[in-house]
């Protein structure tokens, strides 16, 4: 007897890539968790370091940029930072889940 799926068989075996395929997101959304990636402004002087969550993990700021005068200039260093490095984890979350098929 014939069902909708086409019988019992193809049911399972959507079922099963199915299953892959979640498998495979969880994987690769892992993976992505556990890179780091960092990004630099103003010639080197800071440094933002993030983990796939976008977590920040490391901050590095050239002690050269420390000047009472220059906080703004910082602010908008370490803005820039974080917002490159951001872009690079939504970049690389794109590649590398952007392909899947669901």
């Amino acid at each position: 007897m014939y069902n909708g799926f086409g019988g019992n068989m193809q049911m399972q075996q959507l079922m099963k890539q199915a299953q892959k395929m979640q498998e495979d997101l969880q994987r690769k959304q892992k993976e992505l968790e556990e890179k780091t990636f960092s990004s630099t402004s103003g010639g080197g002087m800071v440094t933002v370091q993030m983990n796939g969550k976008k977590q920040i993990t490391k901050l590095s700021i050239n002690p050269e940029i420390l000047s009472a005068d220059d906080v703004e200039m910082l602010e908008d260093l370490i803005i820039a930072a974080f917002n490159e490095t951001s872009s690079k984890i939504d970049a690389e979350r794109e590649n590398t889940m952007g392909n899947l098929p669901f």
